[in-house]
C-alpha cells in the first residue's frame, strides 16, 4: 500500500473508504485522487470510462438513489471537491448477508474522503451546505435505457437522512422511484 493513499474496508463487503493523503506546504497541498493498481489491490478492480459532476446550490439537495443495470452496471468512486454530503450506498445484491443494508458516510473538501462503490449498489447523497460539488468515475458510460432507483425516503431502508422529505430538494424523477420492497431484482 502507498503512504500516499490509505485504503479501509467499511461494515459491507466491498464497499472502500479511500483516505488520499495530503502533501502540504506553504502554497497549498498536493494529493494523488486516483490510483487503478492501488485500488486495484485492495480489492476494487475497476476501470472507469466516465467521470461525472453535480452542483447542488442548496443544502439538503438529495440525488438518488440510483443505479444501472446489467449489463451496463456501475462502479463508483466518489468525493467531494467542495462543501459536505453525506453519502449512501444501499446493498442490492440479493445473494449478499448485507442486501438491503446501507452505509451512510459524510464526505467534504475538507477530509478529502471517497467511496468506492461497487455494481450491485444504489448510490445517492444529500447535499450538508449550499453550492456542493460532486465528482465521481463510473466504471461504465450512463445509459438511460438501463437506469434505475430507489425511493431515497423509503422508510423501510432506516436511512437517517439530513433533512425531512418535505424539506429535500428532490427532482421528480428521484421523487417517484418506487419503495426498495417493489424494485425488481437485478443483481
Amino acid at each position: 500500500m502507498s503512504a500516499a493513499v490509505k485504503i479501509t474496508q467499511l461494515d459491507i463487503p466491498g464497499l472502500l473508504l479511500i483516505i488520499p493523503k495530503r502533501f502540504e506546504d506553504s502554497r497549498g497541498y498536493f494529493t494523488e485522487l486516483y490510483n487503478e493498481k492501488l485500488l486495484a489491490d485492495a480489492g476494487a478492480p475497476a476501470r472507469f470510462v466516465q467521470d461525472n459532476f453535480s452542483l447542488s446550490r442548496k443544502k439538503g439537495t438529495v440525488r438518488g438513489l440510483h443505479y444501472q443495470i446489467p449489463p451496463r452496471q456501475q462502479a463508483k468512486l466518489v468525493r467531494v471537491s467542495r462543501g459536505r454530503i453525506l453519502d449512501v450506498a444501499l446493498d442490492l445484491r440479493p445473494s449478499s448477508a448485507s442486501f438491503g443494508k446501507h452505509i451512510c458516510r459524510e464526505l467534504s473538501a475538507e477530509n478529502g474522503e471517497q467511496i468506492f462503490i461497487p455494481a450491485g449498489f444504489a448510490h445517492g447523497f444529500c447535499t450538508l451546505e449550499n453550492d456542493t460539488e460532486v465528482v465521481y468515475k463510473v466504471s461504465d458510460f450512463y445509459d438511460p435505457q438501463t437506469e434505475q432507483g430507489v425511493l431515497w425516503s423509503d422508510p423501510g431502508l432506516n436511512i437517517s437522512w439530513p433533512v425531512e422529505p418535505q424539506q429535500a430538494t428532490v427532482s421528480e424523477k428521484d421523487a417517484k422511484l418506487p419503495l426498495f420492497k417493489d424494485m425488481q431484482r437485478h443483481f
